[in-house]
């Protein structure tokens, strides 16, 4: 299910950013030059399909990716306009490092700048954490769709 969210109604979060900087978590925009890092752990950890969704992002100027880094050491990433314009996604923590913030950060960094970029509304495709997504940024779900722009999409055996 696709989910809907008013980017027009969201605030900055300060407690989640202090959370953050006492966890010692970069949120921050991707540079060019981390392509090939991202996208191969991006693989690693999530897939092809999503590494590939986030070569797009990065074609974007500005890139449309953001990353979580602790320690110097990438736990995160969050992209929009991959799949398709005004579209948030694909976004993943690693498995470790779940449960300080980092989503939901990230999931911020992505939705305030599509805002910054004159997006009024965004669509969450294909939503896994619908419970998450409501309670983080008040997503609401969109009726009849399923299978949505996902349809057809080529797989791998």
């Amino acid at each position: 299910m696709d989910l809907l969210v008013r980017l027009y109604a969201l605030k900055q979060n300060s407690k989640l950013d202090e959370r953050l900087f006492h966890a010692g978590i970069v949120i921050r925009r991707v540079l060019a030059p981390e392509l090939g890092l991202v996208t191969q752990w991006i693989q690693k950890e999530f897939g092809r399909g999503w590494a590939s969704e986030a070569t797009v992002s990065f074609t974007r100027q500005p890139p449309a990716c953001f990353i979580a880094v602790k320690k110097g050491e990438l736990i995160g990433f969050a992209c929009y306009d991959a799949i398709a314009r005004g579209f948030f996604g694909p976004t993943g923590v690693s498995e470790a490092a779940r449960g300080a913030g980092a989503g939901q950060a990230l999931l911020l960094a992505c939705l305030i700048d599509m805002r910054s970029q004159g997006y009024g509304y965004a669509i969450i495709g294909d939503a896994g954490p619908i419970d998450f997504y409501a309670r983080a940024v008040g997503a609401t779900a969109i009726s009849d769709s399923t299978p949505g722009i996902y349809a057809g999409l080529l797989t791998n055996p």
